[in-house]
């Protein structure tokens, strides 16, 4: 009995520990960007960052998975997934310019909210009043910290509300392919697409990178694969629904991350802000979970 229970325990832990890691890797690349963009310019960089990851892709699963690894049911749908994903990427490194890392990425974290709210209207699914509250909630918490009309504020806050944008549509798409492609096909393609398009704009912003800043490009690169890779193995291990509140996590490290390299650390109307976004991505989570249960508690009962 005790063997039994303890099986799928440890691959909860499992679960957990693996999207930990995966949204440390994603605060510590964007700490990296954030860091490099001073002395390089944006465009080649965001080449590096999907190109790398390409390649990482190509060495470790290639010999291994060969023509499945391109073999899709939807090659539009990645072509879209993978153009709305360097949208993100683009519109946050470009706020990284402007605005501290852990505001950035506290204001792109109105994501997640975005998805419930588009999943009526794309995706077919009914939202909750309870849901909808938990939107307006997140985006009370985003005017929190971004302050328009104070003194503090400035337009360049507003870049990161459409990385949320760009990124909820991204989840959205994702959410119509799963099931169909293996999911490490599903992140190739997001690679190849994100290497193709970011390569057709190097013309118009390549610098050669010294030796140190090729360095940080290739880790950069390198950190994105592997997130993506470690998140996979995650929901392999537990329910997404489980893992998701500890997606969140990505805003202690990156206000960690942004304070000691950077010496940046938000004020209390930031933080109040962060926690409003953080409490209605939670209630979001939790009250999506209560109504997935009743659905199914319905439909057994129905039959």
């Amino acid at each position: 009995m005790v063997a039994g229970h303890a099986h799928p325990q440890q691959h909860l832990f499992r679960g957990i520990g693996l999207i930990m890691a995966a949204v440390f890797l994603f605060s510590a690349m964007d700490t990296l960007a954030k860091y490099l963009l001073r002395s390089y310019p944006l465009v080649p960089l965001i080449w590096a960052r999907y190109f790398v990851h390409l390649l990482f892709m190509l060495v470790l699963l290639g010999p291994r998975m060969r023509l499945d690894l391109v073999r899709t049911a939807r090659p539009w749908l990645h072509l879209v997934r993978g153009l709305l994903l360097v949208g993100s990427t683009g519109l946050f490194y470009l706020s990284l310019g402007f605005l501290p890392l852990a505001e950035a990425a506290a204001i792109s974290f109105v994501g997640p909210l975005l998805v419930t709210a588009f999943s009526g209207p794309l995706l077919h699914e009914k939202v909750t009043p309870r849901q909808w509250f938990a939107v307006g909630l997140g985006f009370i918490g985003v005017l929190v910290i971004i302050r328009p009309g104070g003194n503090v504020f400035t337009p360049m806050a507003l870049i990161p509300i459409g990385t949320a944008l760009c990124f909820s549509l991204y989840q959205i798409a994702t959410r119509k392919v799963a099931g169909r492609d293996d999911p490490y096909t599903t992140l190739f393609y997001t690679a190849l697409v994100g290497s193709a398009v970011t390569t057709l704009t190097l013309p118009f912003g390549w610098h050669a990178p010294e030796p140190w800043q090729l360095g940080l490009m290739i880790v950069i690169g390198f950190f994105g694969g592997t997130g993506h890779l470690l998140l996979i193995r995650a929901v392999t291990c537990a329910s997404p629904m489980v893992l998701a509140p500890f997606v969140y996590s990505q805003l202690i490290w990156s206000t960690l991350l942004g304070w000691l390299v950077f010496g940046e650390f938000p004020d209390g109307g930031t933080l109040l802000g962060m926690l409003i976004v953080i409490a209605a991505g939670m209630l979001a989570i939790n009250w999506q979970h209560m109504r997935r249960r009743t659905d199914t508690t319905d439909q057994a009962q129905l039959h």
